[in-house]
């Protein structure tokens, strides 16, 4: 039987406000090829189905979408939720998707059993049964007495997913003793390499789940919640498969994938990557070396490179500022686009609270000496100064002209 694992598809997910509903889309053309080519019988998605709990209508029809084609491909599917997703909204079908032979598992059921979903074979008889469980929530892990110190409350969520996974494996054992069993988790497992886009889970990272808590029953766990593929030093071979697209400039050098299982093999998987759609970049230096780099860039993907330029200069500069915002608003070059851009200095500017000594208050100041005292840090000719006073003489007088239109 062969098994394809993947998770944190963060479907509606935004990068700097851009979709990358195109990302997805192109991901899952070549995941279908993939469970067609290769004969896929079971698909594994372990959790963050959806970057938010309350996706948009398109992300939906996109969710739903994904799900009809990878259905015509006579693959079960098994979905679980994540610490993005909502229980409540990835349960809603449950009963239409099951008729459809998908088991989403939104939330964790108040029957354990009910998480325990047996795949039968050719003979009738189960030849794999899969403990899928989504996400643990804290109301899933313990009830928190009062007077519980912190330590005992992680203590006690560690405790609480340690359980959840031993009582999944004695149902597994109990119920279908002659099947191999593998169990799907959406957690923080101690020593993993994180990335921007993952958030805090359970108590924060220190309520972070040791691997060894796995146990030694399952045939192979797959994992979700870290997008950087990578294996848990586990008593069994437990893997994120890691999110199948970057979904932060953190993960621009993660070499994105899915995993396959072919049970007649082993239980040890095969990376299969994931194509490139798109390149994110991350470019900084002086505004001269960015002009060079923003010109030199060539190559291009199937869909557009994004950018994220920083300014790094050692004084600071209000000219270069505007420089670099003309900068970023004036590019254009086919195949790439700039979606966050910023400015660092080595030497920071002064805060107007921090220009005058003690004895001087702001409030006994008047703006055009607060101002004048805070253009007097920069390094700026004759002519720069007595167009920036007197471009802030014109703002000073249409602000007063507002406060007082009797002056009008």
């Amino acid at each position: 039987m062969k098994i394809l694992h993947t998770a944190d598809w963060h479907i509606g997910k935004k990068l700097h406000k851009h979709e990358l509903s195109e990302d997805f889309e192109l991901f899952m053309n070549w995941l279908c090829e993939c469970i067609g080519e290769l004969k896929v019988d079971v698909l594994l998605v372990s959790g963050d189905i959806f970057d938010l709990a309350n996706p948009s209508s398109e992300a939906r029809r996109q969710y739903y979408r994904s799900l009809k084609r990878l259905r015509q491909l006579n693959c079960r599917i098994i979905l679980t939720g994540g610490n993005h997703d909502s229980p409540a909204m990835l349960d809603a079908p449950r009963e239409l998707l099951q008729e459809l032979e998908m088991e989403v598992i939104g939330g964790l059921p108040e029957n354990l059993e009910d998480c325990i979903i047996p795949i039968f074979g050719r003979s009738g008889k189960p030849e794999l049964v899969i403990a899928a469980l989504p996400f643990l929530r804290d109301p899933d892990l313990r009830t928190a007495a009062e007077g519980n110190n912190y330590e005992d409350r992680l203590q006690a969520v560690q405790q609480g997913i340690q359980q959840i996974f031993a009582g999944a494996a004695e149902i597994c054992k109990t119920k279908y003793p002659d099947a191999p069993a593998l169990a799907m988790g959406h957690l923080f497992a101690a020593g993993m390499e994180t990335s921007e886009s993952e958030r805090e889970i359970q108590l924060g990272n220190q309520a972070a789940f040791q691997a060894s808590q796995f146990g030694d029953f399952f045939k192979y766990i797959a994992l979700g919640h870290i997008h950087k593929p990578q294996r848990v030093n586990a008593a069994v071979p437990a893997f994120y498969s890691g999110s199948p697209i970057p979904l932060s400039f953190s993960e621009r050098r993660d070499e994105k994938r899915v995993l396959l299982l072919d049970t007649e093999k082993g239980w040890l998987p095969e990376s299969l990557p994931v194509p490139v759609f798109r390149k994110l970049k991350q470019i900084s230096g002086s505004l001269s070396e960015l002009q060079e780099k923003l010109e030199l860039l060539e190559e291009s993907f199937q869909l557009e490179s994004l950018l994220e330029v920083e300014l790094k200069e050692e004084n600071y500069d209000a000219e270069k500022i505007y420089q670099l915002d003309s900068l970023v608003s004036n590019f254009e070059k086919p195949g790439f686009r700039i979606v966050k851009h910023r400015a660092t200095f080595q030497n920071k500017i002064t805060g107007a609270g921090e220009l005058y000594d003690d004895n001087r208050k702001l409030q006994d100041l008047s703006p055009r000496e607060i101002f004048s005292e805070l253009v007097s840090q920069h390094e700026y000719d004759d002519e720069t100064r007595k167009e920036l006073m007197g471009a802030f003489e014109e703002v000073l007088e249409k602000v007063q002209q507002l406060e007082n239109p009797l002056l009008s």
